[in-house]
């Protein structure tokens, strides 16, 4: 089997793990690392058995391929460098820090005919691929993503760093148009925003209320959807799913209410039995794979195969 080469920019906070996964899959050689620090980029070099440089443009001959992890500020000209050489490119989120330079970068993987993947590694999540598999036209969705301050992606507002995975799997979940966002954000260490209250209407009706901070003491990612078959709560940091669905028994009738209203109802039995009875909860198992495993493997496919990521 011929193995893929790749070369990793930047191996910083995320990057490093690029470098450390790709080295260890089968259909992959991590052939080197690109990064300007040198002392990081030697260490992490030769933790995973493969070359160092400092300039990305040394490596581009010598791979099929390229993941990008390197402040958002950067994108442009590292991933645009890469697709101009012809090579498939896995560029972390978000793809730019602005929209224009984010069509600038599509256009120009579509006029070289190679693969752009942007790593939005959430969809990967086993719980979320469960959860896509349970919500079915959602009415209503909320979705909470709070993390302690990091220090670090201080290029960008907690938009492009934290809401932008929800923002990806929102627009994933709903098929409609998006027809009003209304947001409200502060900026509380100083620079970007650092916390954000945002809600996106749909044509279709449907509402998205987003909450993202990155100042809080301890992280939380929870998404849960609404619609008429139930409701579905996904925590996306422990990977736990539950599924309220309305139970047999409370379709067929009679209705709870009809029941209480009865003589002699006796109202803590059917307290006792609202969960059970009229509402059936399932927590399914989810699978323990690793996310980014996934999504560096999805992308070395995608290469291979030449299929859309």
């Amino acid at each position: 089997m011929t193995r893929l080469k790749i070369a990793v920019v930047g191996v910083g906070a995320l990057g490093r793990h690029h470098a450390r996964i790709l080295s260890t899959l089968d259909s992959v050689e991590l052939v080197g690392v690109a990064e300007k620090d040198v002392e990081m980029g030697r260490s992490i070099a030769e933790a995973c058995g493969c070359a160092h440089v400092t300039d990305f443009h040394d490596l581009l001959e010598d791979v099929d391929a390229v993941t990008i992890a390197v402040p958002t500020s950067a994108h442009l000209a590292v991933a645009g460098d890469c697709l101009r050489a012809g090579l498939p490119v896995m560029v972390e989120k978000p793809i730019a820090g602005t929209l224009d330079d984010a069509a600038r970068l599509v256009d120009l993987a579509d006029r070289q005919d190679v693969v752009l993947q942007v790593g939005h590694v959430e969809r990967f999540n086993p719980a979320v691929t469960a959860a896509f598999g349970q919500i079915d036209r959602p009415r209503y969705l909320r979705v909470e993503r709070l993390s302690p301050f990091a220090f670090r992606s201080t290029d960008i507002g907690v938009v492009h760093d934290l809401m932008i995975h929800d923002l990806e799997l929102v627009l994933a979940l709903v098929d409609a148009p998006i027809q009003s966002v209304q947001a409200f954000g502060i900026s509380l260490m100083g620079g970007h925003e650092d916390s954000v209250q945002a809600r996106i209407s749909f044509s279709n009706g449907c509402i998205a209320d987003l909450t993202a901070s990155r100042v809080h003491p301890e992280p939380r990612r929870v998404l849960t959807s609404w619609s008429a078959s139930g409701c579905v709560h996904v925590d996306l940091h422990t990977r736990r799913l539950t599924s309220y669905r309305p139970s047999e028994a409370l379709l067929s009738g009679p209705s709870p209410l009809e029941l209480a209203a009865e003589p002699g109802a006796n109202i803590d039995d059917l307290k006792q039995s609202v969960f059970g009875k009229f509402i059936t909860v399932r927590e399914p198992d989810i699978s323990d794979s690793d996310a980014l495993t996934d999504e560096l493997q999805h992308f070395a496919e995608c290469v291979t195969s030449g299929r859309r990521p």
